[in-house]
């Protein structure tokens, strides 16, 4: 049973997490792999309201992954792009991402094979890691415009259509450890974070919430503000 201040803590993170970007055209999108078929539903819609002329979905299989995605997150977001209306030419597919440092590298390099010039890019993911993802963009990917985009719905909704209230929340702690700690390991971008949004993210990993956080071994010192 998740208390209701757990609940509370996590909506705080859920709000934080959204970069609240109003989407537009960019050169292109890229549909970050992951266990939510919604990415590639978001991606598609954009592709459709024209917001991008090429989608790249990118991922392998990760333990979440393995059993819902056998052949792949980037293929079976593919594949629901392409039942959704997208059209096969305007889909490129990196299939050996691990890990969102992979997801953008690959798919930087991905682009620059296929001779398409890249200003800005359009990057949808779940609704949790939108931060976490657009500071890793900014450092990774420098000198590109970066707009966020996921499915707009509320933790509870999102909660319930994924069927795991608890390792939502888990993920949810884990993207905010990573927001906190990935730019001392030269990965992302420093983030100012609400004191009241550590706080909530401490008492969260007090109650249990920790099995997405990296281990203690990698992790670095925080540098992100806290205001």
């Amino acid at each position: 049973m998740i208390s209701t201040q757990a609940w509370a803590d996590a909506r705080l993170l859920w709000d934080y997490h959204r970069m609240h970007h109003d989407p537009r055209p960019c050169s292109v999108a890229v549909g970050l792999g992951s266990h939510d078929l919604g990415v590639a539903d978001v991606t598609a819609e954009l592709y459709h309201q024209g917001m991008a002329p090429v989608i790249v979905f990118t991922g392998a299989t990760s333990p979440t992954t393995r059993t819902r995605m056998p052949r792949g997150e980037a293929v079976h977001y593919r594949e629901r792009a392409l039942e959704l209306g997208v059209p096969d030419s305007a889909v490129l597919l990196e299939p050996r991402a691990t890990n969102t440092g992979e997801n953008i590298e690959f798919s930087k390099a991905l682009l620059a094979e296929a001779g398409i010039t890249v200003s800005s890019v359009l990057l949808v993911s779940k609704p949790y890691e939108e931060r976490r993802s657009y500071a890793m963009m900014r450092k990774l990917w420098a000198g590109v415009d970066v707009v966020c985009a996921s499915t707009p719905v509320d933790l509870e909704e999102y909660a319930d259509s994924i069927g795991d209230d608890r390792m939502v929340i888990d993920m949810i702690v884990g993207a905010l450890q990573r927001v906190l700690f990935l730019p001392g390991l030269g990965l992302a971008i420093e983030q100012d974070v609400p004191n009241s949004v550590v706080s909530s993210y401490e008492r969260l990993c007090v109650e249990g919430f920790t099995s997405r956080l990296m281990p203690a071994n990698t992790a670095a010192r925080p540098t992100g503000s806290r205001i």
